[in-house]
This record gives C-alpha cells, sequence and structure tokens, in this order.
C-alpha cells in the first residue's frame, strides 16, 4: 500500500536470481572473458602490498556469515587474493561476552592492517583494546548508543570508522500495522546484556504509545532462553518483533518453534530470519552490507587513513515474506504485500544479484 511503496521496496535481486541462468548462446565469449577478468585480478593481486585482514563477530548465525563473506568478497573483488598477498584471519566469540575481550587482546598482539568487527559487543570490545590499528565496525545498528560514533557522525576515536545499519523504525511499525491492523501489543524478546537490542526496547518504549500499541518485554541473557521467553509471550502480545540481535539471531529456530505453537507472526529485519522462520522481515541485504563494507576496508588496505572514511549509514530497505511460515503463525499476507516483497518460499538465497 501508500506505506510500502513510499519505501522503494527493491525486488531486483530477487529478479536477477531467476534470470541469471537463463541465457547460455555466448557461453564460450562469456568464458574467454571471464579467463581474461581472471587474469587481470591476478596480475592486479601481484601489484598489491601484502596485507592481513582480522575479522571478528560476536557469534555465527546466516546473517553475519553473509555479511563476512560480502566483506571477504569485496576485498578479493579490489586486487587481494588470499594465499598470494591477503591473510584473512577470522575469529568467533561464540556468544561468550569473554572470549570476545579474549580476542580483541590477540588481534592487538597480531597487529593486522585491519581489523573487521562484526556486531556490536565485538566493535566496543575492539574499540576499548585498540587505539592504533585500524577498525571497521559493520552490522551495529546504533553506534552512537555503543560510543562508536557521537551524534554528529564523528568517531569516538581516530582508528574507528564503519558502515552501520540505523534501520528506520516507523517503517516497521508502520508494517506490522499494515499486515495487523488490529494490533495493540508487541512482543519484543531481547539480550538485555546487547547494547544495540536495549538501544532498540528504549525506541520502541518511546514510539508504541504515540500509536497506541503496547510493548511487552522478554530479557534474556543466553541463547537457550530465547525459546522459553517467546512462550512467556502467550496472551500478553499479538505479534513478537526482533531486530539485530545476536542471541535471538542464533536460537531463530527456538523462537519460531515457539511462535508457530502460539500463532504468534515474527517480523524480523534481515533475510535469514524469514529464511529459518520467521513470517516476514524488512531490512538491508545483509550480503550487499557486507560488500559494501568491504569497500571501506580496502580503502584503508590501499592506504587511505580510517580518518579519511567517514562512518556510513546504509539502510535501503527490501521485504522479504515467507507465506509458508506466516500461516504456521496464523497470519496471511495480502497480495498487495506479496507485490512488494521477495518471496523468500520462492526465491533462491541470492549475494548481489546471484543465486548462492
Amino acid at each position: 500500500m501508500k506505506i510500502l511503496s513510499a519505501l522503494h521496496l527493491s525486488v531486483l535481486s530477487a529478479v536477477v536470481g531467476l534470470t541469471a541462468c537463463s541465457n547460455t548462446q555466448n557461453s564460450s565469449k562469456e568464458g574467454l572473458a571471464s579467463n581474461s577478468q581472471n587474469s587481470s585480478q591476478a596480475s592486479t593481486a601481484t601489484t598489491k602490498t601484502a596485507k592481513t585482514v582480522a575479522i571478528t563477530a560476536i557469534v555465527e548465525h546466516p546473517s553475519l556469515d553473509a555479511i563476512r563473506q560480502g566483506v571477504i568478497d569485496e576485498i578479493e573483488a579490489q586486487g587481494y587474493e588470499q594465499g598470494k598477498n591477503l591473510t584473512v584471519n577470522f575469529q568467533s566469540a561464540q556468544g561468550n561476552t569473554a572470549t570476545v575481550g579474549q580476542i580483541s587482546k590477540q588481534f592487538v598482539a597480531d597487529n593486522p592492517d585491519v581489523i573487521v568487527a562484526l556486531s556490536t559487543p565485538s566493535a566496543q570490545s575492539m574499540a576499548v583494546a585498540s587505539k592504533d590499528i585500524p577498525i571497521v565496525y559493520t552490522a551495529v545498528s546504533n553506534p552512537v548508543a555503543a560510543k562508536l560514533i557521537d551524534s554528529n557522525n564523528k568517531p569516538t576515536q581516530a582508528n574507528i570508522t564503519g558502515l552501520s545499519s540505523q534501520l528506520p523504525l516507523a517503517p516497521q511499525l508502520d508494517f506490522m500495522q499494515q499486515i495487523m491492523p488490529n494490533v495493540k501489543s508487541i512482543g519484543y524478546v531481547y539480550s538485555a546484556g546487547e547494547m544495540n537490542a536495549s538501544s532498540l526496547k528504549n525506541d520502541l518504549n518511546a514510539e508504541l504509545p504515540k500509536r497506541g500499541l503496547k510493548l511487552v518485554e522478554m530479557p534474556t541473557n543466553r541463547p537457550n532462553e530465547i525459546g522459553m521467553a517467546t512462550k512467556a509471550l502467550d496472551g500478553k502480545a499479538q505479534i513478537i518483533y526482533t531486530s539485530m540481535d545476536n542471541n535471538v539471531a542464533s536460537a531463530m529456530e527456538s523462537m519460531v518453534e515457539s511462535a508457530n505453537t502460539l500463532k504468534l507472526p515474527i517480523i524480523a529485519s534481515d533475510e535469514f530470519s524469514v529464511r529459518r522462520g520467521a513470517a516476514a522481515a524488512l531490512g538491508v541485504n545483509d550480503y550487499d552490507f557486507g560488500r559494501a563494507t568491504g569497500k571501506m576496508v580496502v580503502k584503508i588496505l590501499d592506504g587511505t587513513p580510517v580518518t579519511q572514511v567517514p562512518p556510513a549509514v546504509m539502510n535501503d530497505l527490501t521485504l522479504y515474506v515467507s507465506p509458508k511460515h506466516a500461516q504456521l503463525q496464523g497470519l496471511t499476507f495480502s497480495d498487495t504485500v506479496l507485490q512488494k516483497a521477495v518471496n523468500v518460499d520462492t526465491t533462491p538465497v541470492t549475494t548481489h544479484g546471484k543465486a548462492k
């Protein structure tokens, strides 16, 4: 309807993904072009100085994995090749906050050329650990609340920059009210220890009363609590909203199992949550987000001072839906919604327009 059309929700990636393999007439020419391109990239790789990139994440789940792959692919697309002039060291904290600190100390000791911190906890820990090594944060929803940048978009320390996904809250709420016009209460299962999740809780508490809506909070501390916290929404909430919460993302299947039992639709903010069981998500494409982050990393690897790579925000929204999952959660999408969305039930996983 009006709200969704104003968002310019893109289905281009799905269209390209469906047609990418349709033309085989010029396969011989394409093969020659591909060989030429590969030779050109190999030549470029030999002219680049060898670099090391350290990547850390609070936990591994499909959304963060797609961002990480996008970062690496963009670096390699710009003339760096693992095994030749690029070393990538990835470390996951597996959701353990103590391990986050240990990884940060190890990375400082290793002294890589650039550190990429995926997620708010990892970025905050790296910022404390190093004031010298360039740090590029990504998958951070509110870098101001995380004290990585100030309200004027200036980094709080000279070695930090990054890309944030400050998804506007209004379109999320508009969408929930569109698909469930009689909604009065929104359930929010969140990680009490994650700055991004707590910050979103505060934003929801500020905005929902303006719409006559109530927030039902269910704080958790560990992924194994997500399922039970979701069950506790029974009779209290009519829909569930989750966004950029790493504990929830790592235990999405547990949330989905409980939500299906209670017939509570889950609205998320990333494609992979929908593929794993959520009814819908309004957010950025994770892989493209990683590619954009990778461009910032390459600038620094190529010699641009981190102070000359300003922090940026990526918030182009795409609507992902799963009519199958929505039905399990007691929700049916209108034709209007389906026409504006990428239906994950009928489209393959896509990365930058290519089927994966």
